[in-house]
């Protein structure tokens, strides 16, 4: 039944995950497969996630495991901490959360860091990097203002030149609230070298994600890492909201949206665990407290 079980729970956790071998390039030792061994008390005994080691492997179902077979491994990854990064930043980047980041390398608030210190990486941390690379500077610009999203969310690099307005100064008309929940987090310095570039709002999971005010989608993805799937859309008057976290996004880039449209379903994607929609208000790359522009 245990056997069984198991099982059970490695196809959950493996359904709808593509088999991306993104271990390329880490160096890894291996295990011997002794009697009663399976993938699940493998990757507990050496805290590897069982997708990674399917993927190093090139496992195939049902993942039987023979006495005397040697399975790869993927060893210890680890970051040089640059000048201007923060844990709060670096978690960002690698796309953890910072709770798994402070604990594997022992760190206590306030989480001080120097420059050329090596932080241990999650062993679920992918080397991969965003894929364009308009993307990769928006997080090395992120990681040098201490995980400020300004620069990555507002950025003209996310869509097309034509549809670059120059922000209107002020805003009197007020955007409508995306979704009705709880504040979890708010706007500002949330502390230990964290900040938080709009609010977090914590809803149940597929509720629907409404557009704050008429616009156009500057951006539709999940390239961005830390946001998980990420919905820009820019105004008018040249202000912009940024909606991420969501789980299932309902319009793409160039699509022109109306003041209270379904966009996309309340996820838990990106750094966070809980379902919840994390909601910025932008003029032009200044963010500001979304609260003064909602009723």
């Amino acid at each position: 039944m245990k056997k069984f079980i198991a099982n059970i729970v490695l196809i959950v956790l493996l359904s709808g995950c593509a088999a991306v071998d993104w271990l390329h390039g880490w160096n890894s030792n291996s295990v011997t497969i002794s009697k009663g061994d399976t993938l699940y008390s493998i990757s507990r005994r050496y805290n590897v996630p069982i997708k990674d080691l399917i993927n190093i492997n090139r496992l195939s179902p049902p993942y039987t495991l023979y006495v005397g077979q040697r399975l790869r491994l993927p060893t210890k990854q680890y970051h040089t901490v640059k000048s201007g990064e923060s844990l709060y930043s670096i978690s960002r980047m690698y796309n953890v959360d910072i709770t798994s980041l402070s604990k594997v390398n022992n760190l206590q608030t306030p989480y001080s860091l120097s420059v050329g210190q090596r932080l241990l990486l999650p062993a679920s941390v992918s080397s991969q990097q965003p894929a364009k690379s308009e993307y990769r500077s928006a997080v090395a610009k992120t990681a040098a203002q201490t995980a400020k999203t300004s620069a990555t969310v507002a950025s003209n690099a996310t869509m097309p030149k034509e549809m670059y307005t120059p922000p209107a100064k002020n805003r009197k008309a007020k955007f409508a609230w995306p979704v009705n929940g709880t504040v979890i987090s708010g706007f500002g310095n949330l502390g230990s070298g964290r900040k938080n570039d709009g609010i977090n709002i914590k809803v149940p999971l597929g509720t629907a994600v409404k557009a704050a005010d008429s616009g156009i989608v500057a951006y539709a993805g999940s390239e961005l890492k830390g946001f998980g799937n990420l919905i820009l859309i820019k105004h008018t008057d040249g202000w912009i909201t940024a909606y991420a976290h969501n789980d299932k996004l309902l319009v793409r880039k160039g699509q022109k949206v109306v003041r209270g449209e379904k966009i996309a379903t309340v996820g838990s994607t990106g750094t966070v665990t809980t379902p919840q929609l994390h909601f910025e208000v932008r003029a032009g790359k200044k963010a500001v407290n979304p609260r003064t522009y909602l009723p």
